[in-house]
């Protein structure tokens, strides 16, 4: 291929990482690497329907005053993933603002957002956001085609496993497979070239192709399936100047422990990685490795500061495939959360990679055909 066809596969590529990435983030309730807004609470800065780049909270660092995050909301808009400036901070979480409102979140009813809430941090340049214009109006069109395929995908087959978050998963999976695979499979040159009434010139398939295709397909499915059992667990807790059976309902200077039960759903054994993202919780054990359908009891530690109030506090979960030692795992957990989940995935399609190309070794399969037709 020339220069031009790996440019223009290029675009292509890095237009459907952009549409999947929206579309994906959408579904699951989490912005992944490009999010939009839907309303004009962040006008002038973003009208209605323009993007912004959105980096993951655990990578975009310390949050500063000036910053705009996407928090997930208890109150505001009857809750959900709101995109907000930072104008403040306090001892009890953040104060947030739109920037086309004259009032801040707080002075309704919306506690102040703790770093638990905050799940991606929105790119700036110089203070000021990089907007891309009305990359959320395409981003919405498309959701709405995938989700009538997906529903009538689920009418055709009779199954609900189409719908919703998993039968998306299952969607991006199958295409991504499918283009993988036909992509490595076939040359540009033997697309559509069959003359009518002639014979076909003698082709090469290198299988080595399709062990790669497989290989990597291997890695993103498995780097999505831990980033999908990671999670971060909420607890409303109340501060009160009184006793109450309510588990979550501690008086003011005390403790109040509660169970939270870890299960391994899975066919694989994992590491499972707990760590406080608020003030006022605490979590044991840490880190533990839990086998295919065993289940282990966190216990999660609400700490009730002196003033009465409510203070959600919040427990990130990070879950790996149990493929490396757990020593090497927790180093890279101790780097950053995610690093395990990357190196793990690599790990595992590589596998996979050097496994194939032993058994299929080195030769690539001649094949030859006659055909009477012609391809379109």
């Amino acid at each position: 291929m020339s220069l031009r066809d790996y440019a223009t596969r290029g675009v292509e590529v890095l237009l459907v990482a952009v549409l999947v990435s929206l579309i994906a983030g959408a579904a699951l309730g989490q912005p992944i690497l490009l999010s939009f807004v839907e309303t004009g609470s962040m006008e002038p800065t973003m009208e209605p329907g323009d993007g912004f780049v959105a980096i993951p909270s655990p990578v975009a660092g310390d949050i500063e005053e000036g910053d705009v995050v996407v928090f997930e909301a208890q109150n505001l808009n009857g809750g959900g993933l709101t995109t907000h400036r930072v104008v403040g901070e306090t001892e009890a979480g953040y104060i947030t603002r739109g920037d086309a409102n004259p009032f801040t979140d707080q002075d309704g009813d919306e506690p102040p957002v703790t770093e638990g809430q905050i799940v991606a941090v929105a790119l700036q340049v110089n203070g000021e956001v990089v907007v891309i214009p009305e990359l959320g109006t395409g981003a919405q069109t498309m959701r709405g085609l995938v989700e009538g395929l997906q529903f009538r995908l689920a009418q055709l087959f009779g199954t609900r496993a189409f719908l919703g978050t998993q039968g998306l998963a299952l969607l991006l999976s199958g295409i991504g497979l499918a283009v993988l695979v036909f992509g490595f499979l076939f040359d540009d040159e033997r697309r559509g070239r069959v003359v009518e009434r002639s014979r076909n010139r003698e082709g090469v398939y290198n299988p080595r192709r399709l062990v790669l295709a497989m290989a990597v397909f291997l890695a993103l499915v498995s780097g999505g399936t831990m980033a999908a059992m990671s999670d971060t667990q909420e607890y409303g807790m109340v501060s009160a100047s009184f006793d109450s059976e309510n588990p979550t309902t501690v008086p003011t200077g005390e403790e109040r422990n509660l169970t939270y039960p870890a299960l391994n759903g899975g066919q694989l054994p994992v590491y499972a990685f707990y760590s406080p993202a608020s003030s006022n919780v605490d979590v044991k054990p840490r880190s533990m490795r839990m086998d295919r359908g065993e289940q282990e009891n966190v216990t999660v530690t609400l700490q009730a500061p002196p003033e009465t109030g409510y203070y959600p506090q919040y427990v990130t979960e990070h879950r790996y495939f149990a493929v490396l030692p757990y020593g090497f795992v927790a180093w890279l957990y101790g780097v950053h959360p995610w690093l395990p989940t990357v190196v793990t995935s690599a790990v595992m399609g590589g596998a996979f990679l050097a496994v194939g190309l032993l058994v299929v070794g080195a030769s690539p399969i001649r094949t030859r055909e006659r055909s009477r037709g012609s391809w379109l």
